[in-house]
């Protein structure tokens, strides 16, 4: 029987549309209620308690839309409030960071795994416990990537500027040889191409957007939850606040029109 509750996903900003891309090619059937913390954006300079926080606040709203599962589609909340979420909340909560190190584990040939991320996501050392946990023999070389977000979101995908910064963030972790690469936050994925420019010939992208999708349809599965109707899923977006250039913006994550999206004032 199909089961045609929404999943739930949100994030700090618009970049957790990446996630939102994702689970409609792997998952087209299935309708997905996204919130966007556009408001209170960027999460990660800010401290534990206050995500905590905002992720509770954001995760009883979309339980209150009728959520069968939330998705965590922000590294830095996943590093830093996921547990707690999970241990208070009644339906299944998935980060980014374990499917991401799940693929980087199997995907890596000499056990030197790089991270990039926000500096809250770096600095909180998730990626690095994560990996650890499915193999002690992982080696890991993190940098965190300050620039990478207002590129995404500026749409400098390419170019002189887009290949000088990163390559200085990549060149220290080519020196470290390693042959797998997790980009640690939604917002890179748009910056695929430039990064598998700088990266050594071979190395794997880990796209954690991507990874956490393909997870999502492994754990509807396990709980039998899976919307298998026919029907194409639909996609009501909420976000906190309207900033300039939304709808561009927001477009080149989903990589389609944004529609239908509501403010939330209160949550």
């Amino acid at each position: 029987m199909a089961d045609l509750r929404p999943i739930g996903v949100f994030d700090s900003g618009l970049g957790g549309l990446t996630v939102v891309k994702a689970l409609r090619n792997i998952l087209p059937n299935e309708s997905i209620v996204y919130f966007g913390d556009t408001a209170r954006v960027p999460y990660g300079n800010k401290s534990q308690e206050l995500i905590q926080e905002y992720s509770r606040e954001i995760t009883h709203f979309l339980i209150k839309n009728d959520a069968k599962l939330i998705v965590v589609a922000c590294n830095t909340a996943s590093a830093l409030a996921l547990n707690e979420l999970q241990s208070n909340t009644s339906i299944p909560v998935i980060g980014v960071i374990d499917p991401g190190a799940d693929e980087a584990v199997k995907a890596t040939n000499n056990n030197n795994i790089g991270i990039i991320g926000t500096v809250a996501t770096i600095s909180s050392k998730a990626y690095e416990i994560a990996l650890i946990r499915i193999n002690k023999d992982i080696q890991t070389i993190s940098h965190a990537c300050p620039l990478l977000v207002p590129l995404a979101e500026e749409g400098w995908l390419a170019g002189d500027v887009a290949n000088a910064i990163v390559k200085h963030y990549i060149s220290p972790l080519n020196d470290k040889k390693i042959d797998t690469l997790i980009l640690g936050c939604t917002h890179y994925p748009l910056l695929k191409d430039v990064i598998s420019k700088q990266v050594s010939n071979g190395t794997v992208l880990i796209d954690s957007a991507a990874a956490v999708a393909r997870a999502i349809k492994v754990k509807l599965l396990e709980i039998n939850q899976l919307n298998n109707c026919n029907e194409l899923g639909t996609l009501s977006c909420f976000v906190t606040d309207i900033p300039m250039r939304f709808e561009l913006v927001g477009q080149r994550f989903l990589g389609a029109p944004m529609d239908h999206v509501q403010t939330v004032h209160e949550i």
